[in-house]
């Protein structure tokens, strides 16, 4: 559709010219050299999985406040895309500590535990839904489970910012505090761009989806009201 369509342009012309400015115009940082540039792509991407898994809690929320049976194929879509986006997350977090540290993983380093957890959490919810029979059942369970886990991602950013206090080591991912931006201002508008393409491309992806399923769900009740 044309709102697809839109969604899509939007987030190839975003990435474009943030993996542009990241690698011509972003200044070099002083700790961590060019490796550091893994950053404009492996925190738009956590943070969009964040933004897919909250999503589909309020989706769920939705589902049990109102009981729209709607609600349920679009938390599922949403938590569905945080995980993809999650996987994406683990793997360019393993490169950028590959870089930093010489090592891809470590389970001393807690962020990436407790992200590995709250990865791990979401991937479950897809075992609970499709052990159980279809039907609205499903779709509540699956809705409280939902709403458990965002939780978790509170707990992720304050493990984070605990990390950054402890350990100045530690690859930076807190980007603002009361004081403005923790970066200069070339990075941090490179940054905005990135984070801004990834959202895009999350919400066209979401979108394309969710439409695929709902055409799917149409197509089923057909051949059964045929049949």
């Amino acid at each position: 559709n044309n709102g697809g369509f839109a969604l899509a342009v939007s987030a190839a012309v975003l990435l474009t010219a943030g993996v542009a400015l990241a690698l011509l115009w972003a200044p070099e940082d002083a700790d961590q050299g060019a490796t550091q540039r893994i950053f404009y792509v492996h925190v738009p991407v956590a943070l969009t999985a964040y933004a897919f898994f909250i999503w589909g809690a309020w989706k769920s929320l939705r589902l049990l406040w109102t009981g729209e049976e709607r609600r349920d194929l679009e938390s599922y879509t949403a938590i569905h895309m945080g995980t993809i986006f999650g996987t994406l997350t683990l793997i360019t977090g393993s490169l950028w500590a590959k870089t930093s540290w010489g090592i891809w993983w470590s389970w001393d380093e807690r962020q990436l535990v407790l992200f590995l957890v709250l990865f791990l959490f979401y991937a479950a919810y897809f075992m609970l839904r499709f052990s159980l029979a279809e039907g609205p059942a499903r779709g509540r369970i699956s809705a409280v489970y939902a709403l458990f886990g965002v939780v978790l991602i509170p707990i992720s950013f304050i493990a984070i910012r605990l990390l950054e206090n402890l350990d100045p080591t530690h690859p930076k991912a807190v980007l603002v505090t009361q004081d403005g931006p923790k970066m200069a201002w070339e990075m941090f508008a490179t940054f905005v761009v990135c984070f801004a393409g990834m959202l895009v491309l999350g919400a066209a992806l979401y979108k394309n989806e969710l439409l695929g399923k709902r055409l799917d769900a149409r197509l089923r009740e057909l051949r059964e009201a045929l049949a």
